[in-house]
């Protein structure tokens, strides 16, 4: 397992500039990451500010050549040392959101229907996790995004250790979220809704709805009752083309995320043992209170 770097300096900060795929085991299913934040900087490219190591802060963007690198801290002006603990959040966050963008743009999402916050904000809660250690499957990151229609392919299966969207396709939401569009959502059992925020994968099973995934969800008041609601990722046939054309709408589910039977072994085989998800939708309270994201 080897990566390549090349470390360059300005007059006030070092960067590491990854020229390879980041540190990835050889049956490419899982990214080695440390618990050390020095290392998960250096790895994703992206700022991990702490007291050790904020004087040498090291930040480069996929996409970025040297000079480009340069110029970003340049005009950004990390702040100093001894700021407040506040300010280096700020500049953090910063930082994270301009590699989320940079992503964005180098991957064309936006060709693809997904919405720039909807990735940003799934970039920033991805960001936190991974500095927390709680990924074990960190090379993919999952958006549902639910800005869209449902007869639109509203979830993504991005590998972000090579910059690739894996998987685009439909995904249903709860019956009582809305009929066309997902515009409410419920934490409670027996809502037949769908639940906002970030969720890790867990196993799979075998179930009425046959190949299933559980899922864990992480942000108390939003969706940490998932498990107790049985909220999973399935295949189901009400979720298709077909059944769009045949009923002028697509099915809804009782409060889980069911995929096209076609696509759905290949994206739970993908995605599940540790990795990331993120549900979407601009709902104010959840932004704003989320301790994922503005952890």
């Amino acid at each position: 397992m080897k990566t390549l770097s090349k470390l360059v300096s300005t007059s006030s900060v070092s960067l590491l500039v990854i020229t390879s795929p980041v540190l990835i085991s050889s049956n490419h299913k899982k990214i080695e990451v440390s618990t050390s934040t020095a290392v998960v900087a250096a790895t994703y490219h992206i700022p991990v500010l702490t007291n050790n190591n904020f004087k040498n802060f090291k930040y480069s963007s996929p996409e970025m050549n040297t000079s480009t690198t340069e110029k970003l801290v340049e005009d950004e002006k990390a702040p100093d040392f001894n700021a407040s603990a506040a300010v280096k959040k700020a500049f953090e966050v910063k930082m994270v959101i301009k590699q989320a963008l940079t992503l964005y743009d180098s991957m064309k999402l936006e060709q693809s229907g997904l919405n720039q916050k909807a990735f940003e904000y799934a970039w920033r809660g991805y960001h936190n996790l991974l500095k927390q250690g709680k990924l074990k499957k960190s090379y993919v990151l999952t958006v549902c995004d639910f800005t869209q229609s449902s007869s639109s392919k509203r979830l993504y299966v991005i590998d972000v250790a090579h910059k690739k969207l894996l998987f685009n396709t439909y995904v249903s939401h709860g019956m009582n979220s809305g009929v066309e569009y997902a515009t409410t959502f419920s934490n409670k059992a027996n809502s037949f809704k769908s639940s906002l925020g970030f969720f890790i994968t867990s196993k799979t099973y075998f179930g009425r709805n046959g190949y299933s995934l559980k899922v864990k969800g992480l942000e108390k008041g939003y969706n940490d009752l998932a498990a107790k609601r049985h909220i999973v990722l399935h295949g189901s046939d009400y979720i298709t083309p077909q059944y769009l054309k045949d009923n002028g709408e697509m099915g809804r589910s009782l409060g889980c995320a069911a995929m096209p039977n076609v696509m759905s072994p290949k994206i739970i085989k993908t995605i599940k043992n540790g990795s990331c998800l993120f549900i979407y939708h601009p709902t104010v309270n959840y932004l704003t209170h989320s301790n994922i994201i503005n952890g």
